[in-house]
Order: C-alpha cells, then structure tokens, then sequence
C-alpha cells in the first residue's frame, strides 16, 4: 500500500503469488487492471477487475504469461530466485516493481528460516541495479504484522 501510487489507475499489474489475493483487490479497488498468478487459486476472491491465473511457478514450467508486460509488477512474502530476470522482463517501460519479503536475520523470528526463502543483504537492489531506478528501498526489523526481517524495493524500468 505505501507505493501502490506510483501505479497509476487503469494500471497493469501483475500480483506474483497472490495467496488469498488482498494485494489484487487492493490494487484492482484503486482502478489497476490485475492479473494474479498463484498455483492455487482456491482463496483467492473473484473481482470484476482481477484474471486469475492458476499456475506453479516453481516447478519447471515454461513462465505462464509469455511476453506479456505489465505497468506494476508486486510480489510480497514470496521468494524463488528463478522467477527474478523473468519479473524485470515482465516490465513495460516506466513500469514498477513493488517487492517485499524476508531477508537474512529472520531466522530469529521464526519462518521463513531456510537460505532459499531469505534475501541476502541488499539483493533487491542488486536486482534493480542496471535495469531498474531505484524510487524507495529498506532492509529493516518490522514489528508488524509480527516481528520479521525484511527488505522493500519499488523500481521502476528505464
């Protein structure tokens, strides 16, 4: 919510891992056309602006969205190290990244706690570097919703 205006109404935006889809109602109620990728998609409420689309993003298959770019695309709590050049690629030009998950140090708090599920120090904004312009940044103790080590990047393509 705190860089969903830098998207703006009548965006596209891909919701990657969209759960139960509180990010796609979120941005589809604030005038953004959504696409939401989950391989269940058994929690995710229906909206009039929102595709779902059913898909496994871990196991091997071929990207389910082709080519297609998009002006926003989010991605929270969630991290596959494979999906990441396919993200950038999935930009339009000017398009935004909004990703947060959790980082090294959250071991102490719990889940995620394996090396696959957590960023490395400053790994976003290895990601952007070269491709994308950095708008906002943070690596930092959250205490909300509970207690987590996270980082936060919103980009946008050049």
């Amino acid at each position: 919510m705190q860089w969903a205006g830098l998207l703006p109404s009548g965006a596209t935006v891909l919701d990657v891992a969209a759960g139960s889809g509180r990010h796609s109602r979120y941005l589809a109620d604030r005038g953004c056309r959504v696409t939401a990728v989950d391989k269940d998609l058994s929690g995710l409420a229906s909206h009039p602006a929102v595709e779902a689309i059913q898909a496994d993003l871990e196991d091997g298959s071929p990207w389910p969205l082709g080519d297609r770019t998009f002006d926003g695309v989010v991605v929270t709590n969630y991290l596959h190290r494979p999906l990441l050049p396919m993200l950038i690629a999935a930009l339009a030009p000017g398009g935004v990244l909004i990703y947060e998950t959790f980082m090294e140090g959250n071991e102490r708090f719990g889940r995620p706690s394996r090396p696959e599920f957590l960023l490395k120090d400053g790994e976003l904004l290895e990601l952007a570097r070269g491709k994308l312009s950095v708008v906002a940044y943070e690596a930092r103790l959250i205490s909300e919703p509970r207690m987590a080590m996270v980082q936060r990047i919103a980009a946008r393509r050049t």
